[in-house]
């Protein structure tokens, strides 16, 4: 199972001090804490992609490409790459090239943004969102997989004899999770590729997840990719931890107040009390978040947003010391407890690589092969 952090990149006050971070110091922090995820042990940094303010990361490649330069071992994505407003041939080229110079440390989260101007800022209407997501993802699952591509849709110019370039490393994909708070279409969507679902339940109660978990896993064993189990599944999560739970509410309280995506809403309680944000002490957080198998399953990647709100980079920080050494070890074993042996781990380059190379080697390629070589 990998874990890791996510970032949505906002430039926030610090509701302590009345301070803004400068846009060139949000950026720099988003970097220390991806080499802080590395140093502590985590397995995952992921980026949003937004294009207003009061958010940075509007380049996601041009910063882990930057981080790829400065990690080993990282796993680098995206927390949302806008397959809705985005050229499709374009994230086929900028994901292969950032494949390359990261020796395939690199999958992406497909996702629509939550962002609705985004779309005729780039040329597109956002009642077209869900056919978008389909018709362009559909567009670069065969660039990724076909050397030349002859392509006629709805929503761009259509491709004669086009190659991506470069193609991708070894000849495997990146790997696709496909995120979503509420659409059942993009579970669906999910299932029909048999790539991974994203659900980023941040925001949501335990039995929304939990339908849409089990209609992607429902869907994912109706086209024949494996059974429910096998399906690959990730979860978002919010925490802020201190040693003693109680010094974990008082300093959290202002920042979740007064944070511009559920400020002025429900009060701290309510809000843990119906969603996954755990505010407390790392006993608490690894409580919490091992409840979350309860519901969704055997998963496969849990994200932790943990630097939004206004939070300095010190604190953030610091919190990562305690998810690292306290709290992820002890997640791991536990959720390796009783995990079905069938149950695969989180694709990565060379697993996916493995599997090619098997798949390659087996009688039934072969025969296929030698089969069609002489028709």
């Amino acid at each position: 199972m990998q874990f890791g952090i996510f970032s949505v990149g906002d430039v926030t006050p610090d509701p302590t001090t009345g301070r803004t971070p400068t846009e060139r110091e949000r950026i720099k922090a988003m970097v220390a804490i991806a080499l802080k995820a590395e140093e502590v042990g985590l397995d995952v940094f992921a980026t949003g992609e937004h294009h207003n303010p009061p958010f940075v990361p509007s380049s996601p490649t041009t910063m882990l490409g930057y981080i790829a330069a400065r990690t080993q071992r990282l796993i680098l994505s995206t927390s949302t790459t806008l397959i809705t407003t985005n050229d499709p041939v374009k994230i086929a080229e900028d994901f292969a090239m950032l494949q390359h110079l990261a020796d395939g440390r690199v999958d992406l989260m497909m996702g629509r943004g939550n962002t609705g101007p985004v779309y005729p800022w780039f040329g597109q209407d956002i009642r077209q969102g869900i056919n978008l997501a389909i018709e362009n993802y559909a567009l670069l699952h065969r660039l990724w997989r076909e050397d030349v591509v002859d392509w006629e849709g709805k929503f761009r110019t259509p491709l004669q004899g086009f190659t991506a370039t470069p193609r991708p490393l070894d000849g495997v994909p990146p790997f696709v999770w496909h995120g979503s708070i509420r659409s059942p279409q993009i579970a669906e969507q999910a299932a029909y590729y048999g790539d991974g679902f994203f659900h980023n339940n941040i925001f949501w109660p335990a039995d929304h997840t939990k339908r849409m978990v089990e209609l992607y896993r429902t869907r994912y064993a109706h086209y024949g990719h494996g059974t429910p189990e096998q399906a690959i599944v990730g979860l978002g999560g919010q925490v802020f931890m201190r040693k003693n739970s109680q010094d974990a509410v008082r300093e959290f309280r202002p920042y979740f107040d007064n944070a511009p995506v559920y400020g002025h809403g429900p009060s701290l309680e309510e809000f843990t009390a119906q969603t996954p944000l755990t505010v407390g002490s790392p006993q608490q957080v690894i409580e919490k978040t091992l409840s979350f198998r309860e519901y969704a399953g055997d998963y496969q990647r849990q994200l932790f947003l943990m630097d939004h709100a206004g939070l300095p980079l010190k604190t953030v920080l610091e919190q990562l010391d305690l998810l690292g050494e306290e709290v992820v070890p002890v997640l791991r074993a536990e959720f390796a407890k009783g995990r079905p042996a069938d149950v695969p781990d989180a694709p990565t380059h060379a697993s996916l690589l493995a599997a090619k190379d098997a798949q390659q080697d087996s009688p039934t390629v072969r025969s296929d092969s030698q089969e069609a070589s002489t028709v």
